[in-house]
């Protein structure tokens, strides 16, 4: 009786002596989910609300960040951050010929790594559009020797291979001259100082029109830069409802740090897990709106010659499982080069992942947070009668839980295998292999 006793008095004294740690939802250098706050007052569509729910299932999303700064390969910010001049800057254009640019090729790799949506920077802050536009002739079609549209090329295959499109937008802008005043950023461009803000807005909303009716259907619009003037009027109600009136099903998210305003569809958070602030600027608090965090594949957004520091595969399916145990997205981004190659590094990795949701996309296509808040060990997703357990980082040969009420049977999801487990109080008690195993995810499907 004594030798039977043995393991779960054990058991009883890893529980006790771990409970304040395990406890915990938070991941080291992470903050602790804080309960959602109501989202913004609005009212949208029927169709507004049939996206929200196909943006939440869909959970993995590829980022592009493409534009005239891909040439001198320093990343998006060059021009603020070695202050060119906006003379200066232009030179690039007449250099920027992206011949090796294979849509197609783009959408196909978004495909083979599970990702079911695209969102590419049309402009950015450097204000340079990777579109033909009527509105200024600081384009890809009319300032470069490409002479063509890549974004067209991109929202063709997209909609050819059914990957949903979502637009960036940058609010700021280092180049137009009706920016004005300025904001914290884009002093050295040597732009007159004088401007209507209000005529840039409508220039704004000019382009935004030409996206949203000369490319077909696209799921939503990415905003960038309001951070860059926080207390300026941006007319997001004006702006919002002509998105919203051109295209109801449209998304509208904006990366501002702060809580969503009405009319914003998804809440968004940079580099960081919904509700935490390691970056130190995503402030807001968690809302009821569909949550998305966007990463870097390696540290850059736009294209940089000399960063090699890539995340593996490993890393990045850690990152995507964890954001959906946070009932969110994960928006990853790559940055294509002058010619229009994306990286090798960044082509091997996206198989690599590929290959992992393909066989376990089940534990997170179509699921939401689960029961189980997030760990230092991992999450938990849920869907029907399923609660995926995703054990990521655990060697113990216990793993105790919060009870959840109902559930019958718990199985390994690669093979099938039977994992025992037993009620002590109000824990659950999982019986685990002492070391963790190659796998990268761990997943246990409770079965309700």
């Amino acid at each position: 009786m004594a030798d039977r006793m043995r393991p779960i008095v054990a058991a009883l004294v890893l529980i006790l002596a771990s409970r304040s740690t395990l406890s915990t939802a938070a991941t080291p250098g992470q903050d602790a989910l804080a309960p959602a706050t109501p989202s913004p007052s609005s009212n949208p569509s029927p169709e507004n609300e049939r996206a929200r729910r196909w943006f939440q299932d869909a959970k993995f999303g590829m980022f592009i960040h493409w534009g005239v700064y891909s040439v001198p390969a320093r990343g998006e910010w060059l021009m603020q951050n070695q202050s060119y001049s906006i003379t200066e800057y232009e030179k690039f254009a007449p250099q920027f010929n992206p011949t090796r640019f294979d849509a197609a090729e783009i959408v196909a790799l978004a495909k083979s790594a599970g990702m079911k949506y695209i969102t590419v920077t049309s402009k950015h802050h450097d204000g340079f559009a990777m579109f033909a536009t009527r509105q200024d002739p600081w384009n890809i079609v009319d300032a470069t020797p490409y002479h063509r549209d890549p974004i067209r090329q991109l929202a063709d295959e997209a909609h050819r291979q059914g990957v949903k499109l979502f637009f960036y937008y940058s609010q700021m802008d280092w180049h137009h001259p009706q920016y004005f005043p300025l904001g914290k950023y884009g002093h050295a461009g040597g732009r007159p100082n004088s401007g209507e803000f209000g005529r840039y807005l409508d220039f704004m909303d000019a382009q935004l029109k030409e996206l949203l009716t000369n490319y077909g259907e696209i799921a939503g619009v990415w905003f960038d830069g309001m951070w860059d003037k926080p207390d300026a009027d941006w007319r997001l109600q004006r702006t919002y409802g002509l998105i919203h009136a051109l295209q109801p099903a449209a998304l509208i998210g904006s990366n501002h740090h702060v809580q969503p305003f009405p009319g914003e569809d998804f809440q968004i958070f940079e580099k960081d897990l919904p509700g935490s602030n390691s970056a130190g600027f995503n402030k807001a608090q968690l809302t009821t709106l569909p949550l998305e965090t966007c990463e870097t594949i390696n540290q850059s957004w736009g294209y940089t010659a000399d960063d090699q520091k890539f995340k593996s595969a490993q890393e990045i399916i850690d990152y995507l499982v964890r954001t959906a145990g946070r009932n969110a997205n994960l928006l990853l981004n790559i940055g294509p080069t002058g010619a229009g190659d994306v990286p090798a590094e960044v082509i091997s990795r996206l198989h690599a992942v590929g290959e992992w949701m393909s066989r376990y996309g089940d534990a997170i296509y179509g699921t939401r947070e689960g029961p189980i808040s997030p760990r230092a060990w991992g999450v938990s997703t849920a869907k029907d009668d399923k609660v995926y357990l995703h054990v990521l980082d655990w060697r113990e040969r216990h793993l105790v839980l919060p009870n959840v009420p109902g559930i019958k049977s718990a199985r390994y999801m690669d093979d099938g295998r039977r994992v025992n487990f037993r009620r002590v109080g109000d824990e659950m008690l999982m019986e685990l292999p002492g070391t963790a195993d190659a796998s990268i995810d761990r997943i246990i499907v409770l079965q309700r």
